[in-house]
Order: structure tokens, then sequence, then C-alpha cells
């Protein structure tokens, strides 16, 4: 049940994109640009097979070539045809980090409250500065340069501020970790996005609470369930807390040559 809503509702055009970023659609695709890179998603089927799918790739491939950008490609664990991934290989795409894609019922999170470690704080946020304070606390955790998140966030947040709520935990006035929740009108879901957290503060409860305060949110809303596309680390956490595995994504980059 949980992976049929999931099919049915996460897999279409998202909500309001953010400013400078143009959905658009080749066949059964969903194309996504104007962000740090390119984003192609499809439907559980895409309905080609053979040749007509390889010219199909090769297509989304080009056409972000001929911009200059990588592309991801997203795909999941139960997808078909069966042969996509290898032909997105031949293709010239290469796998990241495969991640675990759960669901999560919202008032069950919601009725959680862990508790903060003695003197962080979370705070919700729509200013500027502090969507550069997220990106830089992000590039720190993941060793590499993240300053594209900050005109990611800003741009949602300038084109449907009621879409999308973005919190962070501060101590001593220094980020610590940071997460967004965004709704996706006309379905029965919001994505909980973000929760890197510094090193120096895993392990101490800010991570189940930034999932908490944004459960609440999202149940004042009358959102049934929450999804989460989780990396190795949070999967086990989110998993104790009540989510439910129902398959997996792994996304596919092209970038160009030289890049």
């Amino acid at each position: 049940m949980l992976l049929a809503a999931y099919d049915d509702q996460m897999r279409g055009v998202p909500p309001t994109p953010a400013v400078g970023v143009v959905h658009e659609h080749d066949g059964p695709l969903l194309r996504i640009v104007g962000q740090h890179r390119g984003l192609v998603s499809g439907p559980r089927d895409l309905g080609v097979r053979g040749a007509e799918l390889d010219r199909l790739i090769a297509r989304q491939r080009d056409y972000f070539a001929g911009r200059g950008e990588a592309l991801e490609w997203k795909t999941r664990g139960h997808d078909t045809p069966a042969d996509l991934v290898d032909r997105l290989c031949a293709a010239g795409f290469v796998p990241e980090d495969r991640e675990t894609v759960l669901i999560g019922r919202t008032e069950e999170m919601a009725a959680r409250q862990p508790a903060l470690p003695r003197g962080v704080a979370l705070r919700r946020v729509t200013a500027d500065a502090d969507m550069r304070r997220i990106a830089a606390m992000e590039s720190a955790v993941w060793g590499e340069d993240r300053s594209w998140l900050t005109d990611d966030l800003i741009g949602r947040v300038a084109a449907a501020p009621d879409e999308i709520a973005i919190h962070v935990a501060e101590a001593d006035g220094e980020v610590v970790s940071a997460a967004w929740l965004v709704f996706r009108g006309g379905t029965e879901f919001a994505g909980l996005w973000g929760g890197s957290t510094l090193a120096d503060w895993r392990g101490r409860g800010i991570y189940r609470a930034l999932v908490a305060v944004r459960a609440r949110l999202a149940a004042d809303r009358g959102v049934r369930y929450l999804h989460v596309d989780a990396s190795d680390d949070s999967a086990p956490i989110l998993l104790r807390l009540g989510f439910r595995a129902v398959t997996t994504t792994t996304p596919y980059v092209w970038t160009p040559p030289g890049s």
C-alpha cells in the first residue's frame, strides 16, 4: 500500500519550482532544468524498451551536454524495464550512493518529543543569510563545495514560502544541523530533506528532534505520510522511529567531459 501510494503520488511534477527552475517533459520523463545539475525522473514503468529507450536516454544526456551541465537520472529499485540501469551505464552515466526510500505516518512521528542536548535550540529560518550558513555547514559535513544549496533554498522560499519549512539547530550561534520539510500539494505526502549534522554533534538526538518538529508541522497541515530518501547513516535512526522501507533509489549521473 505504501509503495503504491509513493508511485502514484510522488513521481509526478513536484510543487512550485524554485525561482529560475523549469519543469519540462520528454515522453514519460519529467526533466528539471536550472538547478545545480539537471534532474530526470519517470514513472515506475517508462513504457519504452530497447532502442527507443536508448534514444530517450541519449536525448536527456545531449540536452544537458548542450548546456554544459551534469545530469542526474533518478532511479528506483523496482523500476522497469529491468535493463534501464545497464543502458544508463552504457550511455556514460555513473551510479552514486544508493539510498533507502522510507515512509512514515505523520501522526506517529509528530507524537514523539525527543530531548535536545543542553545548549542546542531549533529555529525556523527564512533569511538569505541563514541559507548561506546552512550551505557552509553542509559543505563541512560532506567535505565538498555545496554552496549551490544557498541559491536552491533561497529560490524555494522566494517561489513558494508555504511549501517549505527550513529549520536549523544552533549551538553558541553555530549551525550544527539543518533540515527542511517540503509540502507536496495534491498528495498525502510531505518530504523530509537535509538533516546533515556536524560530526561533533551526532548521536545526541538532534536529527530525531528535527524529524519531530517537521512532523508536527506536517500534521498541522493534514499530511498523512512523510517521505525520506535516507542515507545509510540516517536510515537506521528512521527505521527505529517507525518509518518503513518501501524501495531504494540510486542517482545515475552523467558529467560533461572535462568537468
